[in-house]
């Protein structure tokens, strides 16, 4: 105990308190862990925000799509292409056919949200009966997927509606 009855802050693990020093091994413990498993050489960070963005994650599911198409090129343009030092971003990375509109696809995706929509409300209802700043913080976020499922739900359904009503 230091002046004002303080304890100093740092790594130690001497402590009155059983309790806290749980926590310290625990974090310690968790600290290894992490350390363990990180990488050795750090991913750009750049690259890692474009494949978490979903826009992203449905160009790569098409590219996978047409992997034959572009073994065709010449090897030359492969060539050229591979050799330039990080990727260009092509001006229509995300075409969007107006045409032709699958009702069934969008039906599949309305479930899929309607299942995680029962979810959130299950836990919404078990972070209902919760006191603290934690079940609010946790409530809040709960509030806003939801939300932001049901957004998305009413553009499937406008969707579905501009397709069957052309």
């Amino acid at each position: 105990m230091g002046m004002y009855g303080l304890r100093p802050i740092g790594g130690t693990l001497q402590s009155d308190d059983e309790e806290e020093y749980e926590h310290r091994l625990a974090a310690r413990e968790a600290r290894r862990a992490l350390n363990d498993i990180r990488l050795a050489e750090q991913p750009d960070p750049a690259l890692v925000r474009k494949a978490l963005r979903p826009r992203a994650a449905a160009i790569t599911e098409s590219h996978t799509g047409s992997s034959a198409q572009t073994s065709t090129r010449p090897a030359s343009a492969t060539r050229s292409s591979s050799s330039s030092s990080s990727p260009k971003p092509a001006k229509s990375a995300a075409p969007v056919r107006t045409g032709a509109v699958d009702v069934e696809e969008i039906q599949t995706r309305a479930l899929a949200l309607l299942d995680q929509l029962s979810a959130i409300d299950a836990q919404l209802a078990l972070v209902a009966e919760q006191n603290g700043l934690a079940a609010r913080a946790r409530r809040s976020d709960l509030e806003k997927q939801k939300a932001t499922i049901l957004r998305t739900l009413a553009a499937l359904e406008k969707a579905r509606l501009s397709a069957s009503g052309s």
